[in-house]
């Protein structure tokens, strides 16, 4: 299962609470192919790891997708745009 940092977890709920008016929506870790992570929202489903922060779920992954993103962190990156979330792969792996 993925990792997730303390500032990334706090970043991860303010995006939720500040972009989504749904309640039963969370943030989904998805797979855009060719190696690349993305975040979208959606529902969860009753397969899929829940990532609680602060007694709040705020992030799902399904089933098939957590089991090979064993070692591999979410963080957040400040740059000059702003901040942006980033996935840190285990050293030796793509």
């Amino acid at each position: 299962m993925v990792n997730i940092t303390e500032r990334a977890a706090k970043a991860l709920v303010k995006l939720l609470y500040d972009t989504v008016d749904m309640p039963q929506a969370r943030l989904r870790i998805m797979d855009r192919g060719q190696g690349t992570l993305g975040l979208g929202i959606d529902i969860e489903a009753p397969t899929d790891y829940v990532v609680e922060y602060e007694g709040s779920s705020v992030l799902v992954v399904g089933e098939t997708l957590a089991n090979s993103l064993k070692g591999v962190t979410l963080d957040i990156e400040e740059s000059p745009e702003g901040t942006e979330f980033v996935f840190w792969y285990p050293e030796g792996s793509s």
